[in-house]
């Protein structure tokens, strides 16, 4: 294939100080392009007029959407709804927006979540939609199972240049800290630096810590996502990872060591653990030319430094 070029091009962003929006804009600042950004303040994604009055008023020429209603277990059996319709709302308005405004490529960010429960491992991209979902968060993942068939319709119907891209677990500058509605790995450095602060004896951390986590630091991402526009086209999703994973025990055990918290490390074995192995197949994309560049110790470590100087607590 003829590799695409971002050179002189208007790239869009939405959502742009979400963790995975601020990386790409962070690389998208090493190419030759212009960045066109758009917070959640300036622009409501869910309402469609607005986006499309948007995209009239920019003409976009690529779009890179991972702007997402997101959130761990406990958000999304708290919010069924508030998942399900945000994300669909916010997909529909962009990927059609793309279409009547003659974007040139699109770029649609999933989640490993969007895989049925109880499959292979590695899980590659034919397991998408062949068993049932993890009932902790089918909601979010229904909403992106619906954005990557959507990309796959425009490719069909029209011959579009929307591709997908389906992200392990990530972690990074610009997480989402909410002690409830955040993910993994976030809400453990959270925990462990404010019980570092308070001298609390013990942290608990939910299920029971053999469940195994594929992790991926989302400055990997945000290069993953330039390389996948510049080099594919095709109309299956791609996974993006490492390829690697840990135990959420282990997991734990670095970030401890990392917030250099001193007491024990306990677990709520009452709470869900979800999926019990969800690790990546990432052979088509390493294929490609691509494959991760920052260690989970480097990551973790360049996580807390970032956490340690912007985020209050």
């Amino acid at each position: 294939m003829k590799k695409f070029s971002l050179d002189n091009l208007k790239v869009w962003v939405p959502g742009s100080n979400g963790m995975v929006s601020s990386a790409i804009i962070k690389k998208l600042k090493t190419e030759n392009c212009k960045i066109i950004t758009s917070t959640r303040n300036q622009l409501d994604l869910t309402d469609k007029v607005k986006v499309f009055e948007f995209y009239k008023s920019n003409q976009p020429d690529v779009v890179i959407l991972s702007a997402a209603k997101v959130g761990g277990i406990h958000a999304n059996n708290t919010y069924p709804v508030d998942f399900l319709l945000e994300n669909l709302f916010i997909q529909n308005n962009i990927i059609s927006g793309a279409h009547n405004f003659s974007v040139k490529k699109l770029l649609f960010l999933g989640s490993s979540c969007i895989y049925p429960k109880n499959i292979d491992d590695p899980i590659s991209e034919d397991h998408l939609l062949t068993g049932s979902l993890e009932e902790t968060n089918e909601w979010y993942a229904v909403a992106k199972i619906s954005g990557i068939k959507l990309c796959q319709a425009y490719q069909k119907q029209y011959n579009s240049n929307f591709i997908s891209a389906m992200p392990t677990n990530l972690y990074g500058p610009n997480d989402n800290f909410h002690p409830l509605n955040s993910h993994v790995p976030a809400a453990l450095l959270l925990k462990f630096h404010n019980a570092k602060i308070n001298d609390e004896p013990f942290v608990t951390v939910w299920g029971s810590g053999k469940p195994k986590r594929e992790f991926l630091y989302v400055d990997d991402l945000a290069d993953a996502c330039l390389y996948l526009l510049k080099n594919y086209n095709g109309i299956q999703p791609i996974n993006v990872g490492t390829g690697e994973d840990i135990s959420i025990k282990d997991f734990a055990a670095k970030i401890k060591n990392i917030v250099g918290y001193k007491g024990e490390l306990k677990f709520d074995k009452s709470k869900p653990d979800g999926t019990m192995r969800k690790r990546l197949n990432i052979s088509k994309l390493n294929n490609l030319g691509w494959k991760y560049k920052v260690s989970l110790d480097q990551g973790l470590k360049l996580f807390y430094e970032w956490f340690s100087e912007n985020v209050n607590v």
